[in-house]
């Protein structure tokens, strides 16, 4: 019998400006995909057994975070799964709001991981909504990451925002990149840029392989094997 992987395979995914930002310093949201790519990130988390966020994500732009084609979702559950993968976000603060789409969207399953420190208080929010699960003080990803494995979790998409981005990379957890390029700058240094300041396990020693690259309509994704994990 093949033994489970100690993780799950983590698939980071995220659409940036040319000049780097995931959003602008608006309070309305950013559209930096298209219809077509949209369908593609839409097909991807179809594939996986979960999708991740951060707490600040859950706040700010209030995802869903379903498979929205109803062929997929259908072909889903005749693979005896749930029609969306696991919804997993990570949390410092406990700062959610038991009304976010995140908890009353869809049917599938949530886990949410907070600090130590707010054990309790993230329980009396949203424990009713989703499993609550002390992750360390401060929250340890590699924990996270075991957790999920003994919950039948093979493949997890991260789909953000940046400081949740930066945490995977920075820690050498991350598999596979598929970073979205859209045509224009935002120029702007207040707005939220793709990672954070940090050491990176890839640099101009030590460079990612460059698995696919492809134009999606105005849009171009660039695929990174980011570990030996990914086939290229």
């Amino acid at each position: 019998m093949t033994p489970r992987p100690a993780r799950p395979y983590v698939l980071l995914s995220c659409a940036t400006s040319i000049d780097g930002y995931i959003d602008d310093a608006t309070e309305q949201r950013l559209l930096l995909s298209n219809d077509d790519d949209l369908d593609r990130v839409d097909a991807v988390r179809a594939s996986c057994d979960a999708i991740l966020v951060g707490a600040g994500t859950v706040r700010r732009d209030d995802p869903r975070l379903l498979v929205r084609s109803p062929r997929r979702r259908d072909e889903r559950v005749a693979r005896g799964l749930p029609a969306s993968p696991v919804k997993v976000t990570v949390t410092a603060r406990g700062d959610l709001d038991p009304a976010a789409r995140f908890f009353t969207a869809g049917d599938a399953q949530r886990v949410v991981y907070c600090a130590s420190g707010v054990l309790e208080k993230t329980r009396e929010r949203v424990g009713r909504l989703a499993d609550v699960v002390d992750a360390g003080e401060p929250v340890e990803l590699g924990h996270v990451l075991a957790d999920l494995a003994t919950r039948g979790v093979g493949r997890l998409m991260v789909e953000g925002g940046g400081t949740v981005h930066a945490q995977f990379l920075a820690a050498g957890l991350a598999d596979e990149l598929h970073l979205v390029v859209a045509p224009f700058f935002v120029g702007d240094c207040r707005a939220p840029r793709f990672v954070t300041d940090g050491r990176y396990p890839w640099h101009p020693g030590r460079r990612a392989t460059v698995a696919e690259v492809r134009q999606i309509g105005d849009v171009v994704l660039v695929r990174y094997a980011l570990s030996d994990r990914c086939a290229s």
